[in-house]
């Protein structure tokens, strides 16, 4: 495996490539990579000739009392995970090289709509940074494939959007969330819980399945929601949202029953162009939770038909 930390050698190698009629995979992170990381390269190097991972921590997607200090990193351990993954290529860019006129005086990338809710509405600004990161990753790799976890549903959706409006010729592949056997999603985040809070993590899994349940049932989505945040908050849990949406991340329409006029009509000003981040159809549903134990915010979502 190869790796560079200059914008020069890094063109040149893939320019290389290209010119051998090569496919290009990127698989973007910001390292202390895991298993579940290690299978989107997997992933990827099913479905191109050359694979791309790039570690950068992106200072613009964390809030000002976020964790972006405290993030961990773990280069020797990326290279080697990656190197053992099938990754060809590791771009290792430093904070210069991505913002040359500095993180405050950067050009940014804004995602209407598709933003506005959930974790956008809990993190402001976050998606901005996403979509600015990734569009100057994009625009570096120019990759043929892009591949991203479905467990950032959202940060799915996002990138669908942009690269759609934006026209980049880059096809998004969403990989299926890796979890640990109680049904933890995998998260670089998870070394932050203590050996309880480790314990208590899988109740996140367990609600979704019940919010699945609950919906395929027939219970208004109003009431799994407020049932899933009883659940999650008499579990210690501190709750940001439990939400049911339609894949593209709208409110269900009220011909379904389940949510009123207003509500129509914001999901269906959600949609706005986003397209489909998971499951088709018109009964297909996402389950979406974020909640914090201590100082550890942890997300995740599950697929359904109803």
């Amino acid at each position: 495996m190869q790796t560079v930390d200059q914008l020069g050698a890094l063109r040149s190698t893939l320019e290389t490539w290209r010119l051998a009629g090569q496919r290009i995979a990127f698989v973007p992170t910001m390292g202390n990579l895991h298993a579940g990381h290690h299978s989107l390269i997997r992933l990827a190097r099913e479905r191109a000739d050359r694979v791309v991972a790039s570690v950068f921590v992106n200072p613009t997607q964390f809030g000002p009392n976020e964790d972006y200090g405290r993030y961990p990193r773990t280069p020797e351990a990326d290279a080697e995970g990656l190197r053992a993954s099938g990754c060809d290529l590791l771009w290792l860019p430093s904070v210069e090289t991505m913002y040359p006129y500095g993180a405050e005086r950067t050009v940014q990338v804004r995602v209407p709509q598709v933003t506005e809710t959930l974790e956008g509405a809990h993190r402001p600004g976050h998606f901005e940074g996403v979509a600015t990161v990734v569009a100057r990753l994009f625009n570096q790799v120019r990759p043929d494939i892009a591949v991203f976890g479905r467990k950032d549903y959202q940060q799915l959706a996002v990138i669908r959007y942009l690269v759609r409006d934006l026209a980049f010729p880059i096809e998004i592949v969403g990989a299926d969330t890796r979890r640990e056997a109680d049904g933890l999603a995998l998260s670089s985040r998870n070394q932050y819980l203590s050996e309880t809070e480790r314990m208590q993590a899988a109740g996140i899994h367990a609600c979704l399945q019940w919010m699945r349940e609950a919906s395929q049932a027939g219970l208004a989505r109003e009431a799994v929601e407020a049932g899933a945040i009883e659940r999650l908050s008499a579990a210690g849990f501190v709750v940001d949202y439990a939400a049911i949406r339609r894949p593209d991340l709208g409110l269900p329409e009220a011909g379904e029953g389940e949510a009123g006029e207003g509500e129509a009509a914001q999901g269906g000003a959600a949609q706005g162009g986003a397209g489909k981040a998971g499951a088709g159809g018109s009964g297909a549903r996402v389950a979406l939770i974020a909640a914090r134990l201590g100082r550890t915010r942890l997300i995740d979502n599950l697929e359904f038909e109803v």
